[in-house]
């Protein structure tokens, strides 16, 4: 830039909004202006109000996981176009921008972690590749993760962010909802643990199948949950409908969750549920080890094993 164009009359360029560094949040429930480092450092929730917002992925998984220890598996899976489906778009176009938009080739990434040290087969849906909906490759992603499971004898954990079934692959789509509960109801008849966390949205054939079927079903605050929008609803049955009635906390007060929890706890709270379900980190079982080898002989070891049960 020349001295005398500092005094030049012509507008300086601005920066497109696409090009401007974005420094700033804004959170959507309370309006407050906060520096992204700081929502960042608390995992997107507004500092201000609380307010959750969504993250993708791979956020989730550094969230819950262990630094290190998640392994995705099933990545070569890729979404095909059965139907040859076309309305505003081609189904092969918009699976084609999901990619570019989101980097991955489904709308859930699924692996083998640890959580606290304890071994865990996990799903996480991202909301960004075709609003999380539930298609063939994601239903069976979801299949291998519970087969893993329990062939593995390990929890399984599913975090959802979806806005139900995915309407371009149609009765394909529908089928994942009875396929998906056909391989918890097998985790459950091993008493092998299943997690379901509910995130803003849980909504359609998602909220009416898997997200519902766990052992312990959480949920962040304020997440959107249900089958059916509000619109939708008051059409059918032609009535007001309860103020935030398909909020998380709605549904606590209703029985359809189990509990409400922050997602900076959430991480020690599923590994403290694990632990009721007497699941055990490598570092305990270690620990456990140890012990039993250094009781004195006197004591049998049956009676040891099953003081360590207790």
């Amino acid at each position: 830039m020349s001295f005398l164009s500092i005094f030049s009359k012509q507008p300086k360029e601005q920066s497109k909004p696409n090009e401007a560094p974005a420094h700033w949040v804004k959170c959507q429930q309370c309006q407050s202006l906060m520096y992204f480092k700081e929502v960042e450092f608390l995992h997107q929730v507004c500092p201000k109000c609380d307010f959750h917002m969504r993250i993708n992925a791979t956020q989730r998984i550094e969230l819950l996981c262990d630094e290190g220890s998640f392994v995705e598996l099933d990545a070569n899976l890729k979404a095909t176009d059965p139907l040859k489906f076309v309305d505003k778009k081609s189904y092969k176009k918009r699976l084609i921008e999901a990619n570019a938009k989101t980097g991955k080739n489904s709308s859930l990434i699924s692996g083998e972690g640890k959580i606290e040290g304890i071994d865990v087969q996990l799903v996480c849906f991202d909301f960004a590749f075709m609003g999380g909906s539930l298609g063939s490759v994601e239903g069976e992603r979801i299949v291998r993760a519970a087969h893993r499971a329990l062939n593995k004898h390990q929890p399984l954990i599913i975090a959802s962010a979806s806005g139900g079934a995915r309407m371009q692959e149609s009765t394909y789509s529908l089928l994942q909802m009875s396929k998906t509960s056909a391989a918890i109801k097998r985790l459950s008849d091993a008493k092998i643990p299943y997690i379901s966390i509910l995130t803003d949205p849980t909504m359609g054939g998602v909220s009416a199948s898997f997200a519902s079927l766990g052992d312990i079903i959480m949920a962040e605050p304020g997440a959107l949950i249900g089958f059916a929008g509000a619109r939708v609803i008051k059409q059918t049955i032609g009535a007001d409908l309860p103020e935030g009635f398909q909020r998380a906390e709605f549904l606590l007060e209703h029985g359809l969750i189990d509990m409400i929890v922050k997602r900076n706890d959430m991480k020690k709270t599923i590994a403290d549920i694990l632990g009721y379900f007497n699941i055990k980190s490598d570092v305990a079982l270690i620990s456990a080890n140890e012990e039993f080898e250094a009781k004195p002989t006197d004591e049998s070891a049956e009676n040891f094993e099953l003081k360590l049960k207790q």
